[in-house]
């Protein structure tokens, strides 16, 4: 079976203001109040939270690699007892993976979330059930962009690893399925959509309307 294996933030949900909320949520016990702003910054959220909180501190002149990793725990503790406040899916994303299925393919997940994380939010909105497999950044020892956990995610979705695509939103995205030998689709409506194009992925996503069409250019048909 070929298999399409999607990313999750900021590929088939916009989760950006939950994951600042968070990140505001421990400057605020820094003292240094609200850091981080929506829309602007949510480029950065969606490269996670360490990055959230880098940016925050760099801002505030407070740059400590030693107060990252402690307030990471506080961030991630935020971010689940608000994980679904403003978070939505991006329009037509589950009609594709909808047609995907009807079309014969396995669909998966593979994000650099936490598995824990990722499986709250997708149950939280009601679509869990609709993916074969979640693999998340402690599922193996190995996060993207290693080649692995999409490999074990195509496996996991019923299919051949070397038959998958990737759909991301990351120069990450683009690494893992290049490492892995496999097409990858960057999505162009994330906040870092007009950067996608210079990564040179094998396809461009602007609407999910078009994804099975592209997905079956670059891999066929079961």
């Amino acid at each position: 079976m070929r298999t399409v294996i999607f990313d999750l933030d900021g590929t088939l949900a916009d989760t950006s203001g939950d994951l600042l909320a968070a990140a505001n949520h421990c400057f605020r016990q820094m003292g240094l109040g609200d850091m981080l702003h929506h829309p602007q910054d949510a480029g950065t959220a969606l490269r996670g939270g360490r990055a959230m909180l880098t940016l925050g501190l760099e801002r505030a002149g407070r740059l400590d690699e030693a107060t990252i990793e402690a307030y990471y725990p506080v961030l991630l503790e935020a971010y689940r007892a608000e994980i679904d406040t403003h978070t939505v899916m991006y329009p037509g994303a589950m009609e594709a993976v909808a047609a995907l299925k009807e079309a014969g393919y396995g669909v998966g997940i593979c994000t650099n979330k936490p598995e824990g994380l990722a499986e709250l939010l997708l149950t939280r909105l009601g679509v869990r059930n609709d993916f074969a497999c979640l693999v998340g950044a402690d599922t193996l020892p190995l996060r993207k962009p290693d080649p692995a956990p999409l490999l074990e995610a195509a496996r996991r979705a019923g299919g051949t690893p070397e038959q998958c695509v990737l759909i991301g939103d990351t120069i990450t995205d683009r690494k893992t399925a290049q490492n892995a030998g496999v097409p990858s689709i960057l999505v162009t409506f994330g906040p870092a959509g007009e950067d996608m194009a210079a990564l040179k992925p094998d396809a461009l996503l602007d609407d999910y309307a078009d994804l099975v069409e592209i997905v079956e250019a670059l891999i066929g048909r079961n």
